[in-house]
């Protein structure tokens, strides 16, 4: 029975209360005084549900106030991703458009792709920490190729291409994946869940939780020590397990 239910139930036992006491004055005053003080009971009663009715809806009030303040700032830190996508994607196809037409002159062709290489470095040095080390690792092997003149200009232009459309895939994919993290100062493997380029969040082996936090310009993982903060991120975690990638999650704020 809901809140309101019993509220009602009180209200209406009130009114037959005060009926039967009307109706009972022939009684004897003994029956009339243990009707009052029922009566005055049942009224403090209802006065305390009804206080506790409207403090529960004054904390549901500020609740969704929050959510709605936290849902706001992930959508303009995701818009700003995108921003920042796009510019990358008429600087990527400028710097290719510039190499296309230098044909196969390397040495017209290959600082164009070098540069492009180390505008990709940085962007993704800045951007959420995820799995950088292997993203870095690709960029430094087509680097490699170009300088070593292993992989002609035009190849390598088209590689480069198709990496930059897998970075800017990451943008819109939400999943599990696994990578080691720098926790406390020790290395550990542990399974991360990665929402778009926004938000990482990670469980170690040891069922310890915790998220990915921007500290000035470096990115930091820390653990979430509230029990509250636990939950809401097992739950993600268990979500995506079960493969549901759509819904409203609350979570701690990596901001």
């Amino acid at each position: 029975m809901s809140r309101t239910d019993i509220l009602r139930c009180l209200h209406f036992g009130i009114i037959m209360l005060t009926l039967l006491g009307l109706m009972g004055q022939a009684n004897g005053d003994d029956s009339i005084d243990n009707l009052t003080q029922k009566l005055i009971t049942l009224r403090g009663e209802v006065e305390d549900l009804n206080t506790e009715l409207l403090l529960q809806r004054e904390e549901r009030k500020q609740t969704m106030a929050a959510l709605l303040a936290q849902r706001s700032e992930m959508e303009a830190r995701l818009k700003r991703a995108e921003i920042n996508q796009q510019k990358l994607r008429k600087t990527l196809k400028r710097n290719l458009e510039i190499a296309e037409t230098a044909g196969n002159d390397a040495t017209r062709t290959v600082p164009v792709l070098i540069s492009a290489i180390a505008s990709l470095e940085e962007k993704i040095k800045s951007r959420l920490p995820f799995k950088i080390e292997e993203r870095l690792a690709d960029l430094k092997e087509i680097r490699s190729q170009i300088t070593s003149a292993t992989l002609s200009p035009p190849r390598a232009a088209n590689r480069l291409w198709a990496f930059f459309e897998d970075e800017i895939r990451l943008n819109r994919e939400i999943g599990l994946y696994r990578q080691t993290i720098s926790l406390n100062g020790e290395r550990v493997l542990a399974d991360v869940a990665r929402l778009g380029m926004v938000m990482l969040y990670f469980r170690t082996p040891d069922e310890k939780y915790g998220m990915a936090r921007r500290e000035e310009k470096d990115w930091q993982y820390q653990l979430v020590t509230a029990p509250s903060g636990k939950k809401q991120i097992a739950l993600l975690f268990e979500s995506l397990e079960k493969q549901i990638r759509s819904g409203l999650f609350e979570l701690p704020n990596p901001i």
